[in-house]
């Protein structure tokens, strides 16, 4: 299976995620185009958005918040995380919903 938003590099996974803020709940809400789109709960102010996704995507990893960076996209809906020693099924753990 290839996955568009996830790609191999540098001894990191890069994952491509389209992000809807201010949601009712944080979610993975399926594929938009070539990223994973992503609902978060919380607002987009003061970087609080993007402290949550990276939150969100350790909890559904099963890592470090520190094992998590934003790439690009700091003020932007589409960001790139680079995602240290990420698990082989990193695709499966984010569209599974539990």
């Amino acid at each position: 299976m290839i996955v568009e938003w996830l790609r191999e590099c540098d001894g990191c996974t890069r994952l491509t995620l389209h992000i809807q803020p201010g949601a009712s709940k944080s979610e993975v809400a399926g594929v938009h185009g070539d990223a994973l789109k992503i609902r978060l709960a919380a607002a987009p102010v003061d970087g609080k958005a993007n402290a949550a996704l990276i939150g969100f995507v350790a909890d559904r990893l099963g890592l470090a918040k520190s094992a998590i960076r934003l790439k690009s996209g700091q003020t932007s809906r589409r960001k790139v995380l680079e995602v240290v020693a990420a698990p082989a099924d990193t695709a499966q753990r984010l569209l599974s919903n539990t």
